[in-house]
């Protein structure tokens, strides 16, 4: 089963290419099957990471950053991939 983690973070005001970078710097204890990085406006950066395993595995998660870094706590979403056949 192929497993995604959504991590979403809003930025405070004016540090959004900061909280890019930081990101970007991030590394996991264990490389995912896939990474991809989004932006959107006000400032947020989204992270979906895939991975094989159980919907319940204990996965390598990215970490909160620093709070001043950022408006509220980062939000998380978990997600197992549907057979569409």
């Amino acid at each position: 089963m192929t497993v995604a983690l959504m991590w979403e973070a809003r930025a405070a005001e004016g540090r959004g290419e900061e909280l890019l970078a930081w990101v970007a710097r991030q590394r996991l204890v264990e490389p995912p099957l896939r990474r991809e990085t989004f932006r959107a406006p006000a400032d947020r950066v989204l992270v979906i990471t895939w991975w094989d395993g159980d919907y319940d595995a204990v996965l390598p998660e990215l970490p909160e950053p620093d709070g001043e870094l950022v408006t509220r706590a980062v939000h998380r979403w978990r997600f197992e991939s549907v057979d569409e056949g």
